[in-house]
């Protein structure tokens, strides 16, 4: 049976009338046992009044509660009246957990009372000198009833306290209860002084800097138990807590009538006591409520939070990971503050925009924004390397059952680098303006969600809003709401997820991107595909511009590297020929995405060796793709060749002798066609070019036709270094041979620069004729690639990480003989595989015949 009075209460009040407080009644940052769970739902709690849907109101009943025994059911259940002996037991084991909860609690309010007590007799001291900080009656309304509310509090504490302490299931408290309620007139007065309490305090601290400092920092003692002495807090948000204090304590009520059985002396008394304090929180829901205002959008509708997520802000220069609130009528950025552990995290509002002025600046009008300082791209894969081969050390003393604390070290540290890459991989400029003035920037790595919050903005402005200002209380309540009402709980980085939760897809997915359908005009279009990868999304491949049609047939196919991935995303644009639109800035997107949408990529689904087909439907449009997914390990296989016709896949020894040429033709013709118009293009040999393209390549190149150079000559450039990287990928043995794999990698980590320089060189020589030339001649092209870099982007660090592992990474029967995990295999050979190819990059000039010769000065033997 519900308790009387409950249901007369819901009549009166709608559940959605008054949010106020945060309801777990333990103080702000505790519950009954400093336990850091979340706290369970109280059952039938959506009939209670006043609550803002939180899953914080009561504390967590645990079994683990202070010497209840262990016979505590965490949800009790309801009608112990009528439940015989053990539940009647169960519900007052119930009450002491309930009761000693709110004790904790009142000791922190009345330690916050005193808090704010404590500077009222030294200011009161100065109100009568020559100098006074405040004058008497600025003091009489700042502390107005505060002095009376703590020694109500102060009493009943300790009454109350002694009868939790030597606890008997007979005691009876509830005339203590019914005396708080009688009361709350005291409450009444302190409610209706409030506010000019609160603007006072403002006024006063504004103009004397005494005042500030002291209002800024309260000291606020820590409870009895806890190993914190002192918190501090400031005046407003200490003013705040008698109004909180008072929802509390209803809801304690509430609670010890659902655990106190109908025929406890105390029963009556508690329902009398609820009833008062129900009667006193409408009278002055009607008068006052800061929270309220806060909930509420000027038109008095709920304020509620649309979207929320980490976005990466260039503030003042410098890159910052905020947290991102959109409510009804505004746009919050916040920041988590930092707490100590085990207290709950805060938020802290950097600025709020609200909708009714908050505008898009167009690429033109974003001119004079500040430039992105873009990190360079060999510094984000240096930092994936890093991220992977920790990883792989976190599988391996897992696997090695190692100390968990050195297991939390790496973690940490990983957590450190994901980090790093979060903040520094965006590049996307998402741009916020608000009409009256200040313009702020966000840096996404994804156009997909760029749009995402654009878009669901943009619905919101589409209804009549009005612009505000928010006062600092509304502000701290809006703020404060912010981490009850969050829906992205963690810093979207790897090391955030469960070991259980499914670590994604690590490999090559292949997907064609066939054609679309539904456009209603015809437009010049083209698609662009995003998976996540550590824990982001970023846009991985981009087909070409169809001109002027509804029905683009791309038939394009890409080879995307997934790197913990989970989803697949394709966006559709419309391409911008504006050349007023074009910016300069080359990350700023001005196309139109005319659709946009996402699959999962289920590894049972994807992990055939088959194509599967599959269509994504947006806003009207439907692009059909398919895709096939190889695991790490399959693509690393090098497939020796049966055929010795052909040049992909047979050894270079038989082709080069074949074809009475030292170096292979179809590296010469891919490098020359390179050199000739791909030099400058950004991004050439790490952008993949269309899969469909590469294999008529390599089918021209294997049957020797003769139409090879018009067809070169037609193609587009990304095809032609895929090309080239395929012929390398696909040899039987790689160009600097299995034999001398495991010197390389010995010589590579030689510290001493002499010794290095001689083993590297050595190891050179010591390569067959045709791999040497080669291999000289491919290097001399990557360092002329690397000399235009401030125009096409490739470092010699960026081409070393794409060419080290093709040139390098050993083929099957070579390489351990057993495949462990993929991500393994990985991070620590191709960081050396990097770096072996590098060296020979960095170093000056190196030239056939001065290797051959200066065989004196590199004769010792590895």
């Amino acid at each position: 049976h519900r308790p009387a009075g409950r249901r007369h209460l819901r009549d009166a009040h709608p559940p959605s009338s008054l949010p106020l407080a945060d309801f777990n009644y333990g103080a702000d940052d505790y519950d009954a046992e400093g336990n850091e769970e979340p706290k369970a739902l109280p059952e039938g709690s959506e009939t209670m009044p006043y609550i803002d849907e939180s899953p914080t109101m009561s504390p967590q009943l645990s079994a683990r509660g202070q010497d209840s025994g262990d016979g505590v059911s965490p949800t009790p259940t309801d009608g112990l009246g009528s439940g015989g002996e053990r539940d009647a037991g169960k519900g007052l084991e119930m009450r002491k957990l309930v009761l000693s909860g709110f004790l904790a609690s009142e000791e922190i309010y009345i330690n916050q009372l005193e808090a704010l007590l404590l500077p009222m007799k030294p200011l009161k001291a100065t109100a009568t000198t020559s100098q006074p900080v405040l004058t008497l009656q600025q003091i009489e309304t700042i502390f107005y009833k505060i002095q009376d509310i703590y020694e109500i509090h102060k009493e009943f504490y300790d009454s109350l306290c002694p009868k939790v302490q030597q606890w008997d299931s007979n005691i009876t408290m509830g005339h203590l209860f019914q005396k708080l309620a009688s009361q709350l007139g005291v409450y009444k007065a302190f409610v209706d002084n409030y506010k000019i309490a609160l603007e006072t305090a403002e006024k006063c601290s504004q103009s004397n800097y005494q005042f500030q400092k002291i209002s800024e920092e309260l000291k606020v003692k820590g409870p009895k138990d806890s190993k914190e002495s002192h918190t501090s807090v400031t005046m407003e948000a200490l003013l705040y807590k008698p109004i909180d204090r008072v929802t509390r304590s209803t809801l304690v009520l509430h609670d010890l009538l659902k655990h106190t059985p109908a025929d406890h002396p105390d029963y009556p008394l508690l329902q009398d006591a609820l009833r008062i304090s129900q009667n006193f929180l409408s009278s002055i829901n009607e008068d006052i409520d800061p929270r309220r205002t806060a909930v509420t959008t000027p038109k008095g509708e709920t304020r509620q939070l649309i979207k929320d997520g980490f976005l990466v802000e260039l503030s003042e220069g410098s890159r910052k990971l905020r947290h991102v609130f959109l409510f009804t009528d505004v746009l919050l950025c916040a920041k988590l503050k930092k707490t100590a552990v085990g207290k709950h995290q805060q938020y802290d509002c950097k600025w709020y925009v609200p909708l009714a002025d908050l505008v898009f600046p167009s690429p033109e009008e974003s001119e004079h924004c500040p430039q992105v300082h873009v990190i360079p791209d060999h510094e984000l894969e240096d930092m994936k390397m890093k991220i992977s081969a920790i990883k792989s050390e976190v599988q391996k003393e897992k696997a090695n059952k190692g100390q968990s604390r050195a297991i939390e070290r790496l973690k940490k540290k990983m957590f450190e680098n994901e980090f790093w890459l979060l903040l520094n991989s965006p590049a996307i400029p998402f741009r916020i303006h608000n009409r009256n003035g200040k313009s702020y920037l966000f840096l996404l790595s994804s156009d997909y969600e760029r749009s995402e919050w654009r878009e669901a903005i943009q619905k919101l402005q589409k209804k009549d809003l009005q612009a505000f200002v928010l006062s600092s209380v509304e502000l701290q309540v809006l703020t404060g709401s912010c981490f009850k009402l969050r829906t992205v709980h963690n810093i979207p980085v790897t090391s955030n997820k469960d070991d259980d939760e499914s670590p994604g897809l690590y490999g090559f997915l292949h997907v064609i991107v066939h054609s679309a359908k539904g456009f209603k005009q015809s437009a010049n279009l083209y698609c662009t595909l995003e998976v996540d990868s550590f824990g982001y999304f970023v846009s991985k491949a981009k087909t070409r511009v169809f001109r002027d049609t509804t029905e683009p047939q791309w038939n394009e196919e890409f080879e995307i590297e997934l790197e913990g991935s989970q989803s697949l995303r394709i966006l559709c644009y419309e391409k911008c020929y504006d050349k007023t639109k074009l910016n300069k800035d080359n990350n700023e997107i001005v196309d139109k995405i005319m659709g946009k949408g996402q699959i999962q990529l289920d590894p049972q689904a994807v992990q055939t060796k088959n194509w599967h087909m599959d269509v994504i439907e947006m806003n009207g449009i439907k692009v059909e793709f398919s895709m096939k997914f190889t695991s790490r390990d399959m693509s690393l296989k090098r497939t020796p060749s049966k055929k010795q016709t052909g040049v992909f896949g047979v050894k270079i020894s038989v082709v080069t002798k074949r074809e009475r040429s030292k170096v292979p033709y179809i590296v010469r013709q891919c490098i020359e066609e390179v050199e000739k118009r791909g030099i400058e293009e950004v991004g050439i040999y790490r952008i993949s070019g269309v899969a469909t393209d590469i294999q008529a390549l390599k089918a021209v190149f294997d049957a020797n036709n003769k139409d090879i150079l018009v067809m070169l000559s037609d193609m587009d450039i990304n095809a032609i270094a895929g090309t080239l990287k395929l012929y390398f990928r696909e040899l039987p043995e790689p160009l600097l041979t299995d034999r001398l794999y495991p010197a390389f990698m010995e010589g590579i980590a030689l510290s001493d620069p002499a010794a290095k320089e001689n083993c590297m060189m050595h190891l050179l020589r010591s390569l067959p004729d045709p791999n040497l030339i080669t291999f000289l001649f491919l290097l001399e092209h990557l360092k002329r690639v690397a000399e235009k870099e401030p125009i096409n982007k490739m470092s010699l660090h960026n081409l070393a990480t794409v060419f080290g592992p093709t040139l390098l990474r050993p083929s099957e029967g070579e390489s351990k003989g057993h495949l462990t995990l993929a991500s393994d295999i990985w991070s620590h050979d191709v960081m050396a595989q990097v770096q072996v190819l590098l060296y020979y990059l960095q170093h000056p000039p190196i030239s056939f015949t001065e290797l051959k010769r200066n065989t004196l000065y590199f004769s010792t033997d590895v």
